[in-house]
């Protein structure tokens, strides 16, 4: 899969509260299924680690990933109401993540700046 320059991924970590682990699951159902439809959204999966949850998803800009999380705010509540957000980080070329650092100023989120990679097509 080829991926473009612009390419930002969001990696939130959540722990579910304890005995909403069913719940927990549903909500990840509707997260999948409100993402379903974003044309900027590239890539988006979960992955569970015992009560841990991990959202791996990679999104065409900064304004792409800004369109994200606006579109699931509503679930996101649900999320956080069934769980801990443990972690949340950015990642991204520098001039993406600075669109995105002003409207989630209020996040306490980890930036990462994109140094170096290579890419196979």
């Amino acid at each position: 899969m080829s991926l473009p320059a612009n390419l930002v991924t969001i990696h939130p970590y959540f722990r579910a509260h304890e005995g909403k682990w069913n719940e927990v699951e549903a909500v990840l159902k509707e997260f999948v299924a409100t993402t379903r439809n974003e044309t900027a959204c590239l890539f988006y999966e979960f992955t569970v680690n015992g009560d841990e949850v991990f959202c791996r998803e990679g999104y065409a800009g900064g304004e792409g990933a800004l369109a994200h999380l606006e579109n699931v705010g509503a679930v996101l509540g649900k999320m956080l109401g069934l769980s801990d957000l443990t972690r949340l980080e950015f990642h991204g070329p520098a001039e993406e993540l600075e669109k995105m650092k002003g409207p989630l100023a209020h996040l306490n989120a980890v930036w990462f700046a994109r140094h170096s990679g290579l890419e196979r097509k």
